[in-house]
């Protein structure tokens, strides 16, 4: 009954699924590489990018899952990801604070290494998701994960540099505060479609 309420699901076409699927895979890859870097590094930045990738990749298989359904599962399943950005964010910012007190600069070469490597396939992979960025909630969801991961690649890199010129770890702890506030307010822009799109689903289903 709810599923002929509403249009067909914009993202369900079979390119859009072969997309996010290729972005899976490499956004799994990307974890395991980044997170035993990141913690043979020292650095919380390449931390925060590896657990960035992972998230990323478990809402690309939730994206997927959904992508046939009815508007209100779609827009549900993007304010779990919402959830799950906001979520990120606050544990940048705790993982931060570990840091801080730690006090030990990270190792440059390995984050500047390692964040272009993942520069670069976060960036084919936004470059496949662009035209499908102007969705519904999930779609945009999808999107926006996919452009923080770019920004955030390009900080870590800029990280690195600073990290190398001042032997300090103070340029590593700025870019993961950055990494923070974007998922932070990826968290809200996505959570507020999402519950405007639950509500004119049931608005619809009610009708």
């Amino acid at each position: 009954m709810e599923q002929c309420c509403h249009p067909p699901a914009p993202g369900a076409s079979p390119e859009y699924r072969r997309i996010l699927w290729l972005a899976l895979i490499i956004n799994l890859v990307m974890f395991v590489v980044e997170a035993a870097s990141g913690l043979a590094a020292g650095s919380v930045s390449l931390q925060a990018d590896a657990l960035d990738f992972f998230g990323d990749a478990a809402n690309y298989a939730l994206s997927l899952s959904v992508l046939s359904l009815a508007l209100a599962w779609r827009a549900r399943a993007a304010l779990v990801k919402g959830i799950s950005m906001g979520l990120f964010g606050v544990w940048v910012l705790g993982a931060s604070a570990i840091s801080i007190s730690n006090g030990a600069a990270p190792h440059a070469m390995t984050m500047g290494v390692v964040g272009f490597m993942a520069l670069v396939a976060n960036v084919g992979v936004a470059l496949m998701l662009y035209r499908f960025r102007e969705g519904d909630a999930n779609m945009r969801s999808v999107w926006l994960c996919t452009r923080n991961d770019a920004i955030g690649n390009l900080a870590v890199m800029v990280a690195a540099i600073g990290v190398f010129g001042t032997g300090a770890l103070w340029p590593d702890i700025a870019v993961a505060l950055i990494m923070a506030g974007l998922a932070l307010s990826s968290a809200v822009l996505t959570i507020r479609a999402a519950l405007a799109e639950l509500n004119t689903a049931a608005h619809a289903h009610a009708a």
